[in-house]
């Protein structure tokens, strides 16, 4: 059991704790496409149609029948021996209400195109799509009970968002990632990397619950956003080192690198402090 491509994942990386109870029998197992199936099994995981969700090669994909299509219409997900696909696979075992609402506004959207054009096939992507898309591959999920610290991060005062609240993270706020591209790219980090947020609103109670059950609450409430749609302009931007004690010598010099940490163009939104 050496040499696979997942074993020298860093899973002290403070970003990776959230698919740490979803990991462990998959990275100890000998087969762990094997393992992936029998921790879906036993979760009764079933996507929009309740059609049990497993996890099959990359081979079993027809060609010419969109991804998301597919997981729709059989409940297979296409998995490859590598990062990105296990990363994928182990957010399907952490929320997996948010993924199965995700592919159903694919699979909606693919079959109203299906439709419109007259023809089955890779129909376009449209808003929605495109949404969907950058949410599953790139999205951190802000959790704030501190709505003032929205106007701030969308107004892009990064000193406001990581400085000078920096004692409350963990309290007040906190932030827990979704997308596993953006996760792969963490594998190997630098300073550049940025996620497109979204925002979840939660009671100061949320902070004091016990992990399993904010990551419950998360897939929950999250799924139940997304059932109302989502576009592009729904996000915004987050450096996601910046984070605070995501990354070594967060000193004040970090956080003024305007290459990374950029001002908002076309002035302020809302009434954020300066």
């Amino acid at each position: 059991m050496t040499g696979r491509f997942f074993d020298d994942l860093d899973w002290q990386r403070p970003w990776l704790s959230i698919l740490q109870p979803s990991a462990v029998s998959i990275r100890a197992a000998a087969d762990w496409r094997v393992a992936l199936n029998a921790a879906a099994a036993s979760m009764d995981l079933r996507n929009h149609r309740a059609l049990p969700i497993h996890f099959v090669p990359q081979a079993d994909l027809p060609h010419g029948t969109a991804y998301e299509a597919f997981i729709s219409a059989t409940g297979g997900v296409p998995t490859r021996d590598n990062l990105h696909d296990f990363f994928n696979a182990l957010v399907w075992l952490t929320f997996p209400q948010i993924k199965v609402q995700l592919n159903a506004l694919h699979a909606t959207e693919i079959a109203r195109s299906n439709t419109q054009s007259g023809h089955a096939g890779h129909a376009g992507r449209g808003k929605l799509r495109d949404g969907a898309t950058i949410f599953d591959e790139n999205a951190a999920l802000l959790l704030t009970s501190d709505t003032a610290l929205v106007t701030a991060l969308r107004n892009h005062q990064w000193h406001d968002v990581f400085v000078a609240r920096r004692a409350a993270f963990g309290r007040e706020w906190d932030v827990c990632l979704f997308g596993h591209a953006l996760m792969e790219k963490l594998v190997t980090p630098y300073k550049a990397i940025t996620a497109h947020v979204w925002v979840v609103i939660v009671d100061q109670s949320f902070f004091a619950m016990p992990a399993d059950d904010r990551c419950a609450w998360i897939d929950t409430t999250v799924a139940s956003q997304l059932a109302k749609g989502i576009v592009t302009s729904d996000f915004t931007p987050l450096p996601v080192l910046g984070v605070p004690g995501w990354w070594d010598a967060q000193g004040a010099e970090f956080y003024i690198d305007a290459a990374v940490f950029r001002p908002k163009r076309g002035g302020l939104i809302g009434n954020a402090s300066e």
